[in-house]
């Protein structure tokens, strides 16, 4: 079942990472099985200033970061949060530990000002643990990235 526009945006807000290193400003499709989010690369964003001079591109770690943001940090407060029927209020201290990046390919480079599509399909989530198949497109469609990528969240002590 499709969720709502609003219970995207709570998910989305309760993404833990903030500007500059917050690279998902919106979800498009959220369900138990699949999420889709979006992000659009700021001409001014710090990386670009020293990343090729001249002729900046995004780099890789970057846009494993952006596909981890929505496919496995989003996806997973979502799917913890329909799980345990929690609310972001109690997931607000909860952070999410990458455990696996797996066969990342990168097929194209993301230029400033480009936005990317996020598509994250989940392959398992059990005991907080969730792993994705999560690919990074252009919008029209053309592939960037796309890889296997896995986390879990934990709840921090005061």
């Amino acid at each position: 079942m499709a969720v709502d526009r609003e219970m995207m945006n709570r998910i989305r807000d309760s993404v833990p990472q903030r500007y500059p290193f917050r690279f998902i400003d919106d979800i498009l499709e959220l369900d138990d099985e699949h999420i889709v989010g979006s992000y659009r690369y700021r001409k001014d964003e710090y990386f670009y200033q020293g990343h090729f001079p001249g002729r900046p591109i995004t780099p890789g770690v970057i846009l494993i970061e952006t596909m981890a943001q929505t496919g496995v940090v989003a996806f997973g407060l979502y799917l913890k949060m329909m799980q345990a029927r929690a609310t972001d209020e109690t997931t607000k201290d909860m952070i999410t530990l990458f455990t696996l990046v797996e066969g990342v390919e990168f097929t194209g480079m993301v230029q400033p000002g480009e936005r990317v599509i996020i598509r994250g399909q989940k392959m398992y989530f059990r005991m907080g643990n969730l792993k994705s198949k999560v690919t990074m497109e252009r919008e029209n469609g053309e592939t960037v990235s796309i890889g296997t990528l896995a986390g879990r969240g934990i709840f921090l002590e005061g």
